[in-house]
């Protein structure tokens, strides 16, 4: 078993994860069960894998949690971009977002690859 909150990549996952909830508190009200949702879930879902895989005896679990996470984050970024382009998330922030998560997906890409070896 391995401790996950050591991971640089599950902290900045998590800092990502709140990062998102705190801009989303600005989406319209009728985007609560809608976009709002899937983007909290989508964050979430990174670290959340991050952590389960870190629980699991195999190296082989954590990969495949590893790679769900990384699904997350592939739906994450197509979900800020609509957010982006529905004026819901600001600019500076999209970019500040966008530029965390794009970090993320590569740590998360070099952690599978080297897992594969």
């Amino acid at each position: 078993m391995r401790n996950y909150q050591e991971l640089v990549v599950w902290q900045k996952s998590h800092t990502l994860t709140l990062k998102i909830y705190h801009v989303t508190k600005s989406f319209p009200l009728h985007e609560t069960h809608g976009l709002t949702s899937q983007v909290r879930r989508s964050a979430s879902s990174i670290p959340s894998n991050i952590s389960e895989g870190c629980g699991r005896e195999s190296n082989t679990e954590l990969k495949r949690f590893f790679v769900i996470a990384s699904g997350s984050a592939s739906e994450l970024d197509y979900q800020l971009l609509l957010a982006r382009d529905l004026e819901y998330l600001p600019l500076q922030d999209f970019e500040d977002l966008y530029l965390l998560l794009t970090e993320i997906r590569k740590m998360l890409h070099s952690f599978i690859n080297k897992l594969n070896q």
